[in-house]
């Protein structure tokens, strides 16, 4: 009985590993959530002069990381080789090869069940969101329609009140965003609540409860930022700004590049301060 029993944990434990690499993922999942708008750059892709290492200590070189996928296989790469080590155990133990090979068709097919899984998360239709994002597009070209509401709508011109400090905003932008990838890490609840409005809340809490038990480490290597448009709408600023770089988000992988706008709101009336509304994918 006791053998059976180590038997079982370490199953259970190979199978963590698996579900835990396949969640690990940055604010957002690499998705579009949230509010979507169209808006048209000042510029092409933002220069390099605004990289700057999030993380002194983690710093990488100058030249521009190629993305890599294949951080995304190597947890359930490594629970197989796990599985095939149970199977191993399981006929030393002297549980026969029959009940060793049941063991490892569940755990091939649990590994396969979460790469589709994976998958199908990251093509997922955003009209599968929260209805707070309407009907959302594929990944944002800025050329693209309004994802909310039903009706077409023109592009949101680029513009940016005189005196409105620019550099300022952006660096705490960038403040902002490290401090969130941090808090998604390691599930801080009230400090995302604090950074965001209650739809994109729900959205990110929602993510952070699907990951389950699974830890992740999300280093942000370079980050760029792009101050696109502040506008007034119903009764409060919008203000996006495009983030991309190189991030790693499984410990140990290869950065890969990222190119994303974050729509930041902030009350009219100043009741509050700044918030991210919505997380837009720039294809």
């Amino acid at each position: 009985m006791n053998k059976f029993l180590i038997a079982v944990f370490a199953a259970v434990f190979s199978l963590g590993l698996v579900v835990a690499d396949a969640e690990a993922a940055r604010v957002g999942g690499g998705r579009s959530s949230g509010m979507q708008r169209s808006v048209t750059p000042k510029s092409p892709a933002a220069p390099a002069q605004n990289a700057v290492p999030a993380k002194p200590a983690q710093a990488q070189p100058a030249a521009a990381p190629q993305p890599s996928g294949m951080s995304r296989w190597l947890g359930p790469l490594a629970g197989l080789a796990a599985g095939i080590g149970l199977a191993a155990l399981f006929s030393h133990l002297g549980m026969g090869e029959g009940f060793a090979s049941i063991v490892m068709m569940l755990l091939i097919g649990l590994a396969v069940f979460f790469v589709v899984r994976l998958l199908f998360r990251r093509k997922a239709p955003e009209s599968q969101s929260l209805q707070y994002a309407g009907n959302a597009p594929a990944p944002m070209q800025f050329e693209a329609q309004p994802a909310t509401g039903s009706a077409a709508a023109p592009a949101v011109a680029a513009s940016i009140p005189a005196g409105f400090d620019v550099d300022g905003f952006l660096r705490q932008a960038k403040l902002n965003f490290v401090r969130l990838q941090a808090a998604n890490d390691s599930k801080n609840i009230e400090d995302i609540r604090n950074f965001t409005t209650p739809e994109m809340f729900a959205e990110i809490k929602m993510e952070i409860d699907e990951r389950g038990g699974g830890t992740q480490q999300t280093d942000v290597v370079t980050l760029n930022a792009e101050l696109l448009d502040v506008a007034e709408e119903n009764r409060q600023y919008v203000a996006s700004v495009r983030f991309h770089g190189a991030i790693r988000e499984t410990e140990g992988a290869a950065p890969a590049a990222f190119d994303e706008v974050w729509h930041l709101t902030k009350p009219v009336d100043g009741s509050r301060g700044w918030a991210v509304a919505g997380i837009q994918q720039v294809s």
